[in-house]
């Protein structure tokens, strides 16, 4: 699995980072990014519950 971010979308509230710092973090433009790894099984609940709380849906893990 992989997490990715829209950028188009985000609004840089840092919900994903607080929910799963280890797979997100806030780039020098005040938007999410996320990283560029296949995500580790032990990462992939929270990667998909920082998705699920995402306020504008802009994380897609896939």
């Amino acid at each position: 699995m992989k997490a990715l971010v829209d950028k188009d979308i985000c609004i840089g509230c840092g919900a994903c980072t607080g929910i799963c710092p280890e797979v997100f973090d806030m780039d020098n433009d005040g938007l999410a990014i996320a990283i560029k790894e296949e995500l580790k099984s032990e990462l992939e609940d929270s990667a998909v519950e920082a998705q699920d709380g995402c306020p504008v849906s802009a994380i897609i893990i896939e």
